[in-house]
This record gives C-alpha cells, structure tokens and sequence, in this order.
C-alpha cells in the first residue's frame, strides 16, 4: 500500500469512527482509543517507587525506557485483588507521555462509529466523570470509554513527571 493510499485509509476510518481497544476491569468492559495504545504485554516484574500513590505500582523497563506503570482498578476505587493469568499492561501514550495500565485482561479491537458514542451520563454535581469519553453498547455490553488524556489529574501527571526526572537523572550518570 502506498503512503497516500494508508493516509486516505486512516482519513476515511476517521470519519467513519475510531478504533478502540476493549479491556476489562473486574468483569466490566471499557475502551481506549486504539491511536493511543502503543503496545500490549505481559505484566511482568515491576519495581516499585517510594512516595507514590497507591494506584502507581511502580515502574517497568520497556526495552530501556522507564514507563510509569498505573493499576486502574485502584485508580478507580476498585476491589483490586491479585493479579491473574490474564493480567496485563496496555502500553498508552498521552500529552504526559507514555505509561502502562494495569488491566485483566484486553477484549478486542473494535471499530465504533462515531454516532454509537453515547455521551457520558450526568451523575450529580459531586461525581466527576471527565475521564469518560462517552459510553457504547460493544458486543451486547455497556463499555465506558475513556479519555486516556484525563484519566490522570494533574497532581498524577506531576507525579509521573518527577519519576521520568528520575529517569533522566540515571540516564544522565556516567557508567561506572
């Protein structure tokens, strides 16, 4: 396929809708935008990082770079439990750059038009639901889909930014 042939592809999926990757948190499907997935593996050992947030289990070293790994299911207030079989890592990419989410399992890809995006339903004043891009109905189940931009507050993002200082900072020191 040539370079203008996979472009007009890509533009004509867009306007069409999007594809989205399925995974699901304690028997619960949710979404991400397949864009900002960079890869999916398997969770393997994670080195943890004093002074974060429980959600934060710590870090993973992908092919030498560091990536801030985050449970969603504590990120969320869910029953976490042990990790499974299944258990893995959605390797994600966002404007606070790139960081693995812990999930039970990945579903599929799936193809949604933009019109069978429902908007996020109002829960009260006192719930926030920014992190939700909407929600659909994706083989016969409610999927939340999430807006991987907002699923972090800022203070998570700051956290993160001091863990890729961290990063840096070992990068940086002289090989002994």
């Amino acid at each position: 396929m040539t370079e203008a042939a996979a472009v007009k592809r890509v533009e004509e999926q867009m306007e069409g809708g999007r594809q989205y990757v399925t995974f699901c948190l304690n028997e619960e499907l949710y979404a991400i935008e397949a864009l900002v997935v960079q890869e999916i593996i398997e969770l393997g050992a994670i080195t943890k990082v004093p002074h974060l947030p429980d959600f934060f289990k710590g870090v993973i070293n992908l092919r030498g770079t560091i990536i801030p790994v985050v449970d969603l299911k504590m990120k969320f207030a869910m029953h976490s439990g042990e990790y499974k079989k299944h258990t893995c890592v959605i390797v994600t990419e966002f404007s606070g750059g790139t960081i693995g989410l812990i999930v039970d399992a990945v579903s599929d890809v799936l193809s949604l038009a933009n019109e069978d995006i429902s908007d996020t339903p109002s829960f009260g004043a006192h719930i926030t639901t920014d992190f939700m891009k909407g929600m659909s109905r994706m083989d016969g189940n409610l999927a939340i889909i999430l807006d991987i931009e907002k699923v972090l507050s800022e203070a998570d993002t700051a956290s993160l930014s001091a863990i890729r200082n961290m990063d840096n900072i070992k990068a940086a020191e002289p090989a002994r």
